[in-house]
């Protein structure tokens, strides 16, 4: 969800189909292969001393089977069943990462799996909060933190070196600090900040310059443990453009392709939010279309979603979750959804739980089996 102040954000055809058959082929069968998809419990998870039941857990009073789990997770963090259940919590309200997200999962009855950050410039990650999150040790976290390298830097500055001390100190941080594997994502939404035309630092090539010089100095510096997140915005509009396809940095430093779609007046359902598509341009497929396409191979992230309070349709945010339950199985590349949870968000409320139907509704799709199948891996 764009907003400049915080770069929290929303802002062809091509090639190998028939690989893009074959991937989901592929998922398919590792989607049914795994025994937790069908809603066993989380290896690891049970009911606490006392009895007292945590978000998102039955309480039956018995703790969760020991012994390996069915479902698995790749070194690229890709869960073997089902998807990852992530948030970025309770966002512009001033709250702190670690009371906005215990709040967030209080209200949807529901752990979340990946906790979704912000941070730019000199600031160094994970802080003290986002690491005792992602090290809790009845609920491990997954981190995905969204970092804008520079907010007065041109991306071709940023690329021939001009920050390459701050990447530096970070790098000295992360291995110091957070040895375990977390997503990174740099400069999300790169498409409105596209200025066309030599000369001006910020052309999609020099966008692709730049995330490849901040991830290679990176590993460089020893961070290995980055898992890496291509965020576009998937909007019709800016994928059309001519430069678009030059946005991306390459398969080598790319692990996971993501989009940030909200809910629009154009949109009803989760169909109609990663397949996007406008009238007035024609040639664009949708972006879940494009991806199995273009990477075929590659996981895809919801890296933010959400659907706005309407004020003339209060039912409509229960509909749309009731939508995502029903139709998310039908996108098998689909590894994570991490929802925008906001009361002031740009363009509206992105509040789950705004109306008490909407809240009931986004509870049980984060109980689903489809993101309880698989744990988040012990740091």
């Amino acid at each position: 969800m764009r907003r400049k102040k915080l770069g929290a954000g929303e802002g062809t055809e091509r090639r190998r189909a028939s690989a893009a058959v074959a991937f989901l082929l592929v998922s398919a069968l590792t989607a049914c292969a795994g025994a937790g998809e069908a809603g066993g419990p989380r290896a690891g998870v049970g009911t606490p001393a006392g009895g007292e039941r945590t978000p998102g857990e039955e309480n039956t009073g018995a703790t969760a089977p020991a012994g390996p789990a069915a479902c698995a997770v790749t070194d690229k963090l890709i869960p073997s069943c089902g998807a990852w259940w992530g948030v970025a919590p309770e966002i512009f309200t001033g709250a702190p990462v670690d009371k906005a997200l215990r709040g967030a999962e209080t209200r949807m009855d529901a752990r979340a799996d990946v906790v979704h950050v912000y941070h730019r410039g000199k600031e160094l990650f994970p802080t003290g909060r986002e690491i005792s999150l992602a090290r809790d040790p009845a609920h491990p976290r997954l981190l995905l933190v969204n970092w804008k390298p520079s907010v007065d830097r041109t991306w071709a500055e940023i690329a021939d070196g001009a920050v390459d001390g701050r990447i530096d100190r970070l790098a000295a941080h992360v291995r110091r600090a957070f040895p375990d594997r977390f997503f990174l994502t740099i400069h999300h939404e790169p498409e409105d900040d596209v200025r066309p035309g030599p000369g001006s630092g910020m052309e999609a090539a020099d966008y692709a310059a730049m995330y490849r010089h901040v991830v290679l100095r990176l590993r460089e510096k020893g961070v290995r443990n980055a898992v890496t997140v291509m965020t576009y915005m998937g909007a019709p509009n800016w994928a059309s453009k001519p430069w678009f396809e030059k946005l991306y940095p390459g398969d080598d430093v790319v692990d996971w392709v993501a989009m940030d779609p909200y809910a629009d007046d154009r949109v009803r359902d989760f169909d109609g939010l990663v397949n996007k598509t406008r009238p007035d341009y024609p040639r664009w497929p949708g972006f879940y279309r494009w991806t199995q396409l273009r990477f075929p191979g590659k996981p895809v992230m919801v890296a933010e979603w959400g659907a706005f309070l309407r004020g003339e349709d209060r039912a409509f945010q229960r509909a749309f979750f009731e939508s995502v339950r029903a139709q998310m199985r039908r996108y098998p590349q689909i590894k994570a959804l991490v929802y925008f949870d906001s009361p002031r968000a740009p363009r509206g409320d992105t509040r789950f739980d705004a109306e008490p139907a909407a809240g009931r509704a986004f509870s049980e799709l984060a109980r689903d089996p489809h993101f309880r199948s698989t744990p988040v891996p012990l740091p």
